[in-house]
């Protein structure tokens, strides 16, 4: 697994913002590497290569987060996000603090 200074440094050269998804991140991979491909630019086939390369580590970082990510879909936390305020301050304190 990637460090965090490693993701931001892909989050970053990729473009992403927080929350993309993974069609974003796969669009904005493809772009870049459209832009940065080596066959692009003949006149600088080296710095092409030196940023495709860059690109596709990027891409793999991201990748390589996604899959270890948890998502959690236990029904308890599922039950427990889609909770009203009310039905939330019962569940967590027991009372709705008006019985004082």
């Amino acid at each position: 697994m990637s460090s965090f200074e490693e993701l931001v440094k892909a989050k970053t050269l990729l473009g992403l913002h927080d929350k993309a998804s993974l069609s974003e991140i796969k669009s904005r991979y493809r772009n870049l590497m459209r832009k940065w491909h080596p066959d692009i630019h003949p006149d600088d086939t080296e710095k092409a290569t030196q940023m495709s390369a860059k690109i596709n580590n990027a891409y793999k970082i991201i990748l390589d987060y996604c899959k270890h990510y948890e998502y959690r879909f236990d029904e308890e936390f599922l039950k427990e996000q889609h909770q009203s305020p009310h039905d939330w301050w019962v569940n967590k304190f027991g009372s709705t603090g008006n019985s004082i």
